[in-house]
């Protein structure tokens, strides 16, 4: 009938050098990786910077993250995630994808989530996507639900049709 060819048939030499190849190209720079190979673990999210309680700032904050204020803050802040706490005072406009307000804001907040909690104390305009006000907060502002609150535009109210 049919028989092998040894031709194709690898040998005990041969089954040695197969078995190293993989990782020899492995070692020479530029080769490519191999199956094996796992990809790396993606870089897990860092901790929320926190301006603790003794720390009063001059001047903007501005963050791709997410912060969390205890301290006097005088000036604008930007963030991914910002957290204002019972104590914290701030000065200046906040501007977050989500603001959860525990303290003291002087300014306007925009934010795609804002929270104010039962201790906060809000002075000044909320522009926001969602808004959560507990019972026993304190608010002296405005309030306007816009669907893009973080764009620079979102900053100016229309201006009312005039009649000639």
């Amino acid at each position: 009938m049919f028989s092998k060819s040894r031709i194709n048939e690898p040998g005990p030499a041969k089954d040695t050098e197969t078995a190293k190849a993989p990782e020899a190209a492995a070692k020479k720079p530029g080769a490519m990786p191999t199956m094996d190979t796992k990809p790396a673990a993606p870089k897990a999210k860092p901790p929320a910077s926190v301006l603790s309680s003794d720390l009063t700032i001059t001047g903007n904050l501005k963050t791709t993250g997410d912060i969390q204020v205890e301290g006097t803050v005088e000036g604008d802040i930007r963030a991914h995630l910002l957290t204002i706490g019972e104590n914290a005072t701030i000065r200046g406009e906040c501007v977050a994808d989500d603001v959860v307000i525990n303290g003291r804001i002087i300014g306007r907040v925009r934010g795609l989530k804002v929270r104010l909690t039962s201790t906060a104390k809000v002075e000044g305009d909320i522009i926001h996507k969602t808004i959560a006000i507990e019972s026993g907060a304190h608010f002296e502002g405005s309030v306007q639900r816009q669907d893009d609150p973080l764009s620079t535009g979102a900053t100016r109210a229309p201006k009312p049709a005039t009649q000639d």
